[in-house]
């Protein structure tokens, strides 16, 4: 095997940014001798490194047209309004003048060796990243290696959160709520006891934060609510797990009855709140894997709440304050939670503080 200088140089450089930096490689149609990698939360999203030859000023100035076009893919597809790109290039001829290029979303830069001086600056834990080898195909099969099991990683995280899993609480969340629907029907339960109603919560009766959530009006109530709380719930329950989706649920129904109590008129009772809770759940799950679910959330996540706002707004006795306080509360508590690899320990701590915040914020206002 022989691999020229520009190969080693660009096997070292996927090396380093697969296995330390967390980038992965994507798939450009039509992009040969040039890998593009992604990390799209790094202060550079995205990677790009060229190892076709540019020749003149001409031909980089198109280069550079051609990997912006590719740019505005990637931000229509993981709702960035800004992508930063560092575009490496190891192949210029002589009189390219790369300083020519001015884009303040695109840092280009000319590299002859992986040790890069500028390369360096940028990425300096580079100088440590050295793949031992003997010859040339002693080099190649570490490298893949070591790239292989770095994917091999992200690869069981796929299949942990994608996987199919047994489902358990979302099941016994709807038989809680058709248990309590047949109590209430043969009257052993009133359903005035147990609703989100201001002046009881502020006479000491506080279960009605949650107990609310479990209570409906009727069986078309009751229908579409548990229709919607096993389409929902499944999703998230087979995504983020059990003890999450739990926490997130009550949470959720929490933050629906407090927001009602304080702005709604009357009484309140539905699951619905918890259930937009699990709505701010998927899309904040979304967004974290919005490089790949990106078209599911524009045609499907976001419509479904949009449109089931503007019906609680046009149709009367829809407590559309719950829906606004049980997805506001799903978006917190599941950045409380976390999401496995893609939410780390600080973030987890902001979610737990915000969810605090909200939840104390809104007690406030009830007992103002």
């Amino acid at each position: 095997m022989y691999l020229t200088e520009n190969d080693e140089i660009t096997m070292r450089l996927v090396h380093y940014f697969v296995t330390k930096e967390n980038y992965q490689p994507i798939i450009v149609n039509g992009s040969e001798n040039e890998i593009w990698l992604e990390n799209i939360d790094k202060p550079y999203s995205v990677i790009r490194i060229n190892a076709n030859y540019i020749h003149n000023n001409d031909q980089l100035q198109y280069d550079l047209f051609r990997s912006k076009s590719i740019i505005k893919q990637i931000k229509r597809k993981t709702f960035s309004l800004t992508c930063d790109m560092l575009n490496i290039q190891i192949n210029l001829g002589e009189n390219v003048d790369i300083k020519s290029i001015d884009d303040k979303h695109v840092d280009s830069i000319f590299i002859e060796t992986a040790d890069d001086k500028q390369l360096l600056e940028i990425f300096p834990d580079l100088k440590n990243d050295k793949c031992e080898s003997k010859d040339a195909v002693d080099f190649f099969l570490n490298v893949t290696k070591d790239i292989n099991e770095a994917t091999e990683k992200k690869n069981k995280l796929y299949e942990k959160t994608f996987g199919k899993k047994t489902i358990i609480a979302t099941y016994v969340l709807i038989a809680i709520n058709l248990v309590i629907y047949l109590l209430t029907l043969s009257g052993t339960l009133k359903m005035g006891s147990f609703s989100v109603n201001k002046d009881a919560i502020l006479a000491g009766q506080y279960y009605r934060l949650i107990t609310g959530a479990f209570f409906h009006v009727d069986v078309i109530h009751l229908a579409c609510n548990m229709y919607s709380l096993y389409i929902i719930g499944t999703q998230i329950e087979t995504l983020l797990g059990k003890t999450k989706y739990l926490i997130i649920y009550f949470l959720s129904a929490l933050t629906a009855s407090l927001l009602s109590a304080v702005l709604s008129v009357g009484s309140s009772v539905g699951a619905s709140g918890a259930i937009f809770g699990l709505l701010g759940a998927l899309l904040y799950f979304g967004y974290h894997y919005r490089l790949y679910l990106g078209n599911s959330i524009i045609s499907n996540i976001i419509p479904i709440i949009i449109i089931n706002l503007f019906i609680g707004f046009s149709i009367p006795n829809v407590d559309n304050f719950a829906h606004i306080g049980g997805l506001l509360g799903g978006v917190f508590s599941s950045m409380m939670v976390g999401i496995e690899g893609k939410t780390d320990k600080s973030d987890r701590i902001n979610g737990a503080i915000i969810s605090i915040i909200f939840i104390v914020f809104l007690t406030f206002m009830l007992f103002k």
